[in-house]
């Protein structure tokens, strides 16, 4: 049985000028133990899916599916406080902007410690002890004298790993990671990226990366889905999709890698979509 289970899911959001859908039938599963990858532009709703299945979108969006589970349990028919007891619990989420996502007027130590105060109902000193362990997992150097630290004390790579720190505090059966890696530099992003493949290897977790680096799919990926203006348009193995993609946004994408970059200039995702076809006289030259 599938960990999560998701059939026909559209998002739709309220505007001044009608419905938007932002999601439309996207299906997807994902097993215990596999690292599925969901790749596209953006704006193509990778994010918005996975907030949608996280219950974390704003009023104005109407989440609707043929089928949304998690673990056996049915998401839809879920209170919210049913939702918030897996949220953050057996299900995590690192949002990509760390700086943002952290609350600036607290602790770091405060923010891991209410998930563990919350969910596992620990004593103060037990969510000292755990918080520490933590830190100290994520690679965060002196992790005790770092709990009392604000957001702005950190650098960008130290706040992800916070973040990262208050998703896995729990120990989830399913992590999804947007774009984990978005403003860190090329040294930090792969520390990060070795960071969360490890430590789903450890607990064994279900991971979802949302990213539009296709790299990033290759080094960590089992399986990956590609979506476009709000659909899937492809779903492979990690080798068969770079081997041979069936979708021509697929073969765009990878197109569009700086390794295909001919001189100076780098194939884009539009000129390989709407690239005239060649003539019949052409194709016979």
């Amino acid at each position: 049985m599938a960990l999560l289970d998701i059939q026909n899911l559209v998002v739709e959001f309220q505007t001044a000028s009608g419905p938007f859908r932002a999601v439309d039938g996207v299906s997807l599963h994902v097993d215990e133990r596999e690292v599925l990858a969901i790749v596209g532009e953006s704006g193509s709703g990778k994010s918005v899916s996975m907030l949608a299945v996280m219950g974390l979108l704003p009023w104005t969006a109407t989440v609707t599916a043929d089928k949304m589970s998690f673990a056996g349990r049915d998401l839809l028919k879920l209170s919210s406080a049913e939702r918030r007891k897996i949220v953050g619990k057996d299900m995590s989420m690192i949002f990509q902007e760390p700086m943002a996502s952290l609350n600036p007027c607290f602790t770091i130590g405060f923010q891991i410690e209410e998930v563990l105060r919350f969910h596992m109902g620990m004593d103060r000193a037990q969510r000292r002890a755990r918080a520490v362990e933590l830190l100290k997992q994520v690679g965060i150097a002196e992790p005790a004298e770092r709990l009392d630290s604000f957001p702005h004390q950190m650098s960008g790579g130290q706040c992800q790993r916070v973040m990262i720190a208050i998703a896995i505090a729990c120990n989830p059966k399913l992590l999804i990671a947007d774009e984990p890696t978005t403003a860190l530099d090329v040294t930090i992003q792969k520390q990060i990226l070795d960071l969360l493949v490890s430590l789903q290897a450890r607990y064994g977790m279900g991971l979802i990366m949302i990213t539009h680096n296709m790299g990033v799919v290759a080094e960590t990926a089992d399986r990956v889905i590609v979506q476009y203006k709000g659909r899937k348009m492809e779903e492979a193995d990690v080798l068969s999709l770079f081997e041979s993609p069936k979708s021509n946004y697929t073969r765009a994408l990878l197109s569009a890698l700086p390794e295909n970059a001919v001189g100076d200039r780098l194939p884009t995702v539009s000129d390989m979509l709407f690239e005239p076809a060649p003539s019949a006289a052409g194709a016979a030259r």
